[in-house]
């Protein structure tokens, strides 16, 4: 066994050989790597063998890892839903992880009395059905425009119950609406517009027409020629609609299309989506830290990775290689579809068919994602020495810290600190700080000293969220922030280059220089300066706005730490509002359920402050 350090040998004799989790943790306590195994002690002690053979990167894993956990599970499928739940919880680094470029756009149906039929790019738990995601935005947009001229769904956007609360509007008199908003929805008609648009959304058109044809026939039968016009022409949109869409001969069967390309950076995956027999969507994706793993690992990961937030479940999971869980991997799909899933490596026909055309996009899309990189690399590595010439640094700056202050008149002052890595943002990196500095009037050059204060004192202290030293400090502002900046390095006993960046003619500040720096407004240092500003006073701004919101909204309740929405609950159901709380007694409080005797002290101090 490899020099292990001490901290892990006992807890190498300690682990259980059963079936569960693992986690490695570093010094500070940060999980390295979550994996599963069948038998926890084999697969872990397996990493600190001499034998192990194991890669650059897993290698460098087990050198910083100083501690060991584990999770024990009854079966291998909790275990892989559970290592599932644990990744995405904590972000380990030396897990594959699965990079998207892109936010797609999905239609979403609603969970309402009378649902909704919109566009969004967010996924959430609330019950409603998702569709998707689609390639383009434009096709959607589309699409949903074609779905409320056809069908009569609301198309003001705008929830109703069914009650009338107002008059109907010229949608309804249209024929474009059943108008809800103005109680004349039937709800059982509604459903079926809803069916016929999830039909659609599905898929399943062939089936849709062959109801509408049949509905049309009924209603010429029964004389109703307007309402048969009305099916006749749905049925030609929708039809006009399906010959634009690719049809793929696999038996009219869900499928998911999965084809994985690698090198030694990393792996490009391309998804192709296949509903009802049609090539409806597609979407490509990037795997770090996949460039050592085989094809069989990325594909495994990127699987695991997908469908624990997959919107959903298609019948078939076609795949370009036989990957090691297949089996279990196959269980747990079934059980987040409720119903039968099969996970397949195709040998031939068209199905085959099918994956080489995947894989020929996802080497398109590697080669695109390496031409990316190395174009923003390329001019990173030009900002960067074009600010180390303009600012006489004695290297090119790496780590850049953003530094801005939001507040309006004093009120709700916060700061912001945004960080570049490479001429790209590393948002795990931002910090926000909420000012302590209550002036009567604003003074922003005392907000700015503290903020960089803060940061700089986190530092020395060695905090970990503070643990990386900048190359270059950027201050939004002039001469009077750079000023406060400075006086706070001095305070603190340390000292980081630092410009600041006024928003006028976007003049660059040094300390001890009186006459300001002019770029080019197309230089790339400046262009890098200008982002980095720009999104410290966003960060900054959105902090602002939710402390803003809370305070005119919300109630002193929700800043006391501990009280949660129960308890808020139970103290004012228990004393009617804030001001009867704060007549209370601490032992009145306490008295509540779900009270402590420290808990009620917090809030009595809290709410007299």
């Amino acid at each position: 066994m490899p020099a292990v350090a001490d901290s892990i040998q006992a807890r190498l004799k300690a682990v259980p050989g059963e079936t569960g989790c693992y986690l490695f943790k570093n010094e500070e306590g940060k999980t390295l790597y979550v994996g599963k195994a069948l038998n926890i002690r084999s697969r872990v002690r397996s990493y600190f063998r001499k034998s192990a053979g194991l890669t650059i990167r897993i290698a460098r894993m087990v050198h910083k890892t100083r501690d060991i956990e584990w999770i024990v599970t009854d079966s291998e499928l909790e275990a892989l839903i559970l290592e599932c739940n644990l990744i995405k919880e904590h972000r380990p680094p030396y897990n594959v992880r699965l990079r998207d470029d892109k936010s797609y756009p999905y239609v979403v149906v609603t969970k309402e009395k009378f649902p909704r039929v919109l566009f969004t790019r967010k996924l959430r738990k609330d019950g409603s059905r998702y569709f998707g995601p689609y390639s383009s935005a434009f096709a959607v947009r589309d699409t949903l425009q074609l779905l409320h001229k056809v069908f009569k769904l609301i198309p003001c956007g705008k929830s109703w119950s069914g009650e009338e609360v107002q008059r109907p509007c010229l949608y309804y008199h249209m024929g474009r609406c059943m108008a809800p908003c103005a109680g004349l929805s039937n709800h059982e008609e509604y459903a079926k517009e809803v069916r016929n648009v999830t039909l659609f959304l599905q898929g399943r058109s062939d089936r849709l027409i062959k109801d509408l044809v049949s509905q049309m026939d009924k209603a010429s039968e029964d004389l109703d020629f307007e309402k048969a016009a009305r099916l006749r022409d749905t049925a030609g949109s929708i039809e006009r609609v399906l010959e634009r869409q690719k049809v793929v001969n696999t038996g009219g069967t869900d499928q998911d299309v999965i084809a994985v390309v690698k090198d030694d950076r990393g792996a490009a995956v391309q998804m192709f989506y296949v509903r009802g027999g049609k090539l409806i969507g597609q979407r490509h994706f990037y795997l770090d830290g996949a460039g050592e793993a085989s094809p069989g690992e990325a594909v495994q990961e990127f699987v695991k990775r997908y469908y624990t937030s997959a919107p959903e479940v298609p019948r078939e999971v076609l795949l370009p290689v036989e990957i090691e869980e297949r089996k279990i991997v196959e269980s747990w799909l079934r059980q987040k579809r409720g119903r039968a899933v099969t996970v397949a490596v195709p040998q031939g026909g068209e199905k085959l068919k099918l994956v080489e055309l995947a894989a020929t996009n996802a080497e398109l899309a590697l080669r695109q994602v390496h031409q990316q990189e190395e174009m923003q690399e390329a001019w990173a590595a030009e900002a960067a020495g074009s600010l180390q010439d303009a600012l006489g640094l004695s290297q090119p700056p790496e780590r850049i810290e953003g530094f801005d202050i939001s507040n309006i008149q004093g009120t709700a002052p916060v700061a912001s600190m945004v960080v570049f890595e490479g001429g790209k943002p590393a948002k795990d990196e931002y910090r926000r700080f909420k000012i302590r500095y209550h002036p009567e009037s604003p003074d922003d050059f005392a907000m700015m000293r503290e903020t960089v204060l803060r940061r700089l004192k986190a530092y020395k202290e060695g905090k970990e969220k503070f643990a990386k030293p900048p190359d270059l400090i950027v201050i939004d502002g002039g001469k009077g922030q750079l000023s406060a900046a400075l006086k706070a390095m001095k305070e603190i006993g340390l000292e980081f280059p630092a410009v600041g960046l006024a928003k006028k003619h976007e003049l660059l500040f040094r300390p001890g220089v009186s006459e300001p720096i002019e770029l080019p407004l197309n230089s790339p240092g400046l262009i890098l300066l200008r982002r980095l500003r720009d999104e410290a006073h966003r960060f900054a701004i959105s902090y602002h706005r939710k402390l803003r919101d809370k305070r005119m909204f919300g109630s002193p309740l929700d800043e006391i730490p501990g009280i949660g929405p129960r308890r808020k609950r139970m103290l004012l159901r228990s004393f009617g509002s804030i001001e009867g709380i704060r007549r209370a007694s601490a032992d009145e409080i306490a008295a509540v359920p779900t009270m402590t005797r420290r808990m009620a002290v917090r809030v009595k101090e809290a709410l007299e402050d």
